[in-house]
C-alpha cells in the first residue's frame, strides 16, 4: 500500500501536469480559429471555393507550425516530468511562466497568419519567432530549476536522459533567435526553421519519452 508522503508526491505533481495539460489542450485548440471558411454566397462554384482556400494558404501554413510546434512542446514538458518526483515554488512559477507563453502561441499564429503577404510580413514572424525564443528560455528556466535542486528528480532518473535534454536544450534558444533573426532577411526563413525545428524534437523527443 503506497506510504501518506508518496501519495502526497503523486499528487503534488499529478496536479501540476493536469493543469499544465489543460493550458497546452486550449492552446493548440485555439490555433484552429485561424482557419475560416470562405463566405462567398450560395451562388459559389467550387471553382471560386477552391480558389478562395488556395488564398488562404498563410493561415494552414501558419496553423501546422504552430499545432506542432506546441505538440513538441508539450511531449517535452511531458519528458521532463517522467523524472520529477516532486514539485518546488520556484519550479511552480518556472512552469507558470512557460504556461503564460504558450496561451500566447496563437495570438502570434494569428498575426503571421494576417500579415505574411503584406509588407509587416518580417515583423510579425519577428513576434512570432521571438515568443519561441522566450518559450525555450522558459523551458531551461524549468528545467535547470530541476537540476538545481536534485531532490526533486526521481532517484532512478536516468542520466542518459538527463543529458539528452541538456544538449537539446542549449540547441532550442539559439536556434529559435535565429529564427527570429531570420525574418528580416525573409520571413520564410522564420518559419522554415521553425518547421525544421519541430521535426528534429519530434524525432529527439523519441528517445526521451522511451526511457
Amino acid at each position: 500500500m503506497p506510504q501518506p508522503a508518496a501519495q502526497a508526491q503523486d499528487k503534488e505533481t499529478g496536479r501540476l501536469e493536469a493543469f499544465s495539460d489543460g493550458v497546452f489542450a486550449v492552446a493548440i485548440t485555439l490555433l484552429v480559429l485561424d482557419l475560416q471558411v470562405p463566405k462567398l454566397g450560395e451562388h459559389a462554384t467550387a471553382m471560386a471555393v477552391a480558389s478562395a482556400l488556395a488564398h488562404d494558404w498563410p493561415s494552414y501554413m501558419a496553423f501546422v507550425t504552430s499545432f506542432f510546434t506546441v505538440l513538441i512542446l508539450w511531449v517535452s514538458h511531458h519528458s521532463i516530468f517522467q523524472l520529477v518526483q516532486k514539485t518546488s515554488a520556484r519550479l511552480l512559477f518556472a512552469n507558470g511562466l512557460l504556461l503564460m507563453l504558450t496561451t500566447v502561441v496563437p495570438f502570434t499564429t494569428s498575426l503571421v497568419t494576417e500579415y505574411l503577404r503584406y509588407p509587416a510580413a518580417k515583423l510579425a514572424c519577428a513576434v512570432y519567432g521571438g515568443v519561441f525564443v522566450l518559450m525555450s528560455l522558459a523551458f531551461s528556466l524549468l528545467w535547470y530549476g530541476v537540476l538545481g535542486d536534485r531532490k526533486l528528480l526521481k532517484p532512478d532518473a536516468s542520466a542518459e536522459v538527463v543529458a539528452r535534454i541538456n544538449r537539446n536544450y542549449r540547441l532550442g534558444t539559439p536556434a529559435y533567435l535565429l529564427a527570429t533573426l531570420g525574418a528580416f532577411v525573409s520571413p520564410y526563413v522564420t518559419i522554415g526553421i521553425c518547421t525544421i525545428l519541430w521535426i528534429f524534437w519530434a524525432f529527439t523527443a523519441r528517445g526521451e519519452c522511451d526511457a
